[in-house]
């Protein structure tokens, strides 16, 4: 007996109409089954109050908020669920990533990617606004030309 209610699945579906179609109830079941397969929670970033809902406890790691985009991406990409809270009690302002304590060794290989990206960015390329003061000092250092007597025209 029991084997056969595990087996089987009931389902209530109420439908207010005047005449019930074929139509009618094929609309109704395909709106329960669009229903019933979206996920029960979000993943990804969230809200901390949808992430505490999820049931699971939860654990914090502070960052600095320079490259937060960075870390988006790549909490994403690793399937992480967590919310963002920025903490401005220090002068540049810290971000709090809140995540489920379930996620701790996705996280830890998030971090470690994380890490490395941002080691690379610093390393490798120098930031535009540096370029730029080098340009600045370049075009003060290099000789203006001499005018000439031809009209327009620049002698070297």
């Amino acid at each position: 007996m029991q084997h056969e209610q595990v087996n089987e699945r009931t389902v209530a579906l109420s439908i207010k109409g005047v005449k019930l179609t074929g139509r009618m109830l094929a609309k109704a079941m395909q709106a329960f089954m669009k229903k019933a397969r979206e996920p029960t929670h979000k993943h990804g970033k969230q809200s901390l109050r949808s992430l505490t809902k999820h049931g699971a406890s939860l654990a914090d790691i502070e960052i600095s908020g320079d490259n937060i985009g960075t870390f988006k991406r790549t909490a994403r990409k690793h399937n992480i669920d967590f919310a963002l809270k920025r903490d401005n009690s220090s002068d540049p302002p810290k971000w709090l990533v809140f995540f489920k304590a379930k996620d701790d060794k996705a996280l830890q290989s998030a971090f470690n990617e994380y890490s490395k990206i941002t080691l690379k960015h610093k390393t490798k390329k120098p930031s535009m606004l540096t370029k730029l003061r080098n340009f600045r000092e370049l075009a003060k250092n290099a000789l203006t030309p001499a005018k000439s007597r031809r009209r327009g025209g620049h002698e070297l």
